[in-house]
């Protein structure tokens, strides 16, 4: 159920059908708004005798408009609004002034009736603009095609959302009427014709050749809203075409004309930024993995066990970053996923550490945690040192054990435990005194890098829990919008 169908169902006298017809004009409320530079704000008879009932109000996006807030839903005595009350008692279109608060500037108010499939009164929709946009050219036709778009959604049933989207300041609106003759363009639309070489299109048709307005003559043959993006000399234009229709007749056609020139090179230029540095994450990987690689020919060669086992750490130490920059090659954006990149160490390590006939048992329980690289890649290497500890370890003397990584959320941090069913800790074992380098690099990182705190303790096995504080969500959704 809708806002407005259940606000309507609350607060007013209407049967469901006429509710339904409010509905569908809701539906290009924003579109209205936009189009008439006013606030649109529709009233229907409340359940109390000479009340009206607030049911839906749209803000231009395309003016400013000096009104007050909160009142969607609420109910207004009959006298707080006589032109909106008169045109419900008579079914007449009247224009006004109003003011919101005693020493405002008044408002320009211009009412119309809303009617159900039988003629009946239902509803009255309210225009209110500032004076300065009431006076400018071609105000009161915008308002009136405004309201012919209102009554066509509201009889003719739920049109399609995206192609009657609100507008934006940039958009051009030019207005035809029922010959294809042009009667009113805005500035934005005179500016981009205007590119085009024409000075002046009030007065032409649409099919001058020179106007070039092919959409608005397929619009007008099939009865549709169209919407297309072309190519005019080195502009790129974003074109939408929207035939009114009154009484099955098409009455007028709004003729929306954007210029996205900017919008399209941007958009391109971030592809390619995006092609690059997926390509640059690509080579990092491969560069990681030929150092590995050569790392381990480096152990091969030694007869020292400690070398060995360092270079085997090295190795681990380096793949694991890998696994990061393997992520951030395959998507274009910069955020990692900790529970794919824990499960991608995870077989990492196993498969380059464990002896041959040691039998492991992994268990993974990740919420979805999403990271910027940089944190990442800082955590893998945490990830890693960890579970590379609990092999080495946690083990000593058995052939079997489990190695599990739980990550979960609160609202103020990320919680990731990394556990092992091994020997655990040795009784006179401190975190602050420990000569072990993998945990100095795996506090170094969580403090430092991440922000967080980590803490190491023996209960069946060996924990790992680190803590990380969520500011770095924000900077992730901070950069999403």
């Amino acid at each position: 159920m809708g806002v407005i169908v259940g606000i309507c169902q609350k607060i007013t006298v209407l049967t469901p059908g006429q509710i339904q017809i409010l509905d569908n004009a809701a539906s290009v409320l924003g579109l209205a708004a936009d189009l008439a530079h006013a606030q649109v704000t529709l009233y229907a008879p409340g359940h109390s005798e000479n009340f009206l009932a607030i049911v839906a109000q749209a803000k231009p996006s395309t003016s400013y408009i000096d009104f007050k807030t909160n009142i969607l839903g609420s109910t207004v005595q009959a006298g707080e609004e006589p032109l909106v009350w008169r045109t419900l008692v008579s079914g007449a279109n009247i224009a006004g002034q109003r003011e919101w608060a005693l020493g405002m500037d008044a408002l320009e108010m211009q009412v119309y009736p809303i009617r159900d499939f039988d003629g009946g009164l239902i509803a009255a929709a309210s225009f209110e603009t500032n004076a300065q946009e009431a006076g400018a050219d071609g105000h009161s036709m915008l308002v009136e095609t405004a309201y012919m778009l209102l009554t066509m959604a509201a009889i003719g049933g739920p049109l399609d959302r995206r192609l009657y989207r609100p507008l934006s300041t940039r958009d051009g609106i030019v207005v035809i009427d029922e010959r294809g003759c042009i009667t009113f363009a805005n500035s934005a639309a005179d500016a981009i014709y205007k590119v085009l070489g024409i000075n002046r299109i009030i007065g032409r048709r649409v099919s001058d050749r020179q106007v070039n307005m092919k959409l608005v003559q397929q619009a007008l043959a099939t009865g549709q809203p169209l919407e297309k993006e072309t190519e005019a000399g080195h502009m790129i234009l974003v074109q939408r075409a929207i035939p009114i229709f009154v009484g099955g007749q098409v009455v007028r056609t709004v003729f929306i004309i954007a210029d996205v020139t900017d919008i399209r090179k941007k958009e391109k230029e971030l592809l390619v930024k995006s092609a690059v540095i997926q390509e640059i994450h690509h080579r990092v990987k491969n560069n990681l993995q030929t150092i590995a690689s050569l790392l381990r020919l480096q152990a091969r060669r030694t007869k020292t066990p400690e070398v060995k086992a360092a270079l085997r750490e090295s190795v681990n130490r380096i793949l694991s970053i890998s696994v990061v920059h393997e992520f951030l090659s395959q998507q274009d954006r910069e955020y990692i996923d900790v529970a794919e990149v824990t499960k991608n160490i995870l077989d990492l390590v196993i498969q380059n550490m464990l002896e041959p006939n040691f039998n492991i048992e992994t268990v993974l329980n990740g919420q979805t945690v999403i990271l910027p690289s940089e944190q990442a890649s800082s955590l893998a290497l945490v990830i890693n040192e960890l579970i590379q500890n609990s092999i080495e370890h946690g083990f000593v003397g058995r052939k079997e054990g489990l190695i599990g990584v739980d990550i979960t959320t609160t609202p103020e941090s990320y919680q990731i435990d990394i556990y092992d069913d091994g020997i655990g800790l040795p009784k006179d074992f401190t975190l602050q005194n420990t000569n072990s380098l993998g945990l100095q690099i795996v506090r170094t990182l969580i403090e430092n890098d991440l922000g967080g705190k980590f803490r190491l303790f023996s209960r069946a096995g060996t924990h790992a829990f680190i803590t990380i504080p969520r500011l770095m969500e924000g900077v992730k959704e901070a950069k999403e919008e």
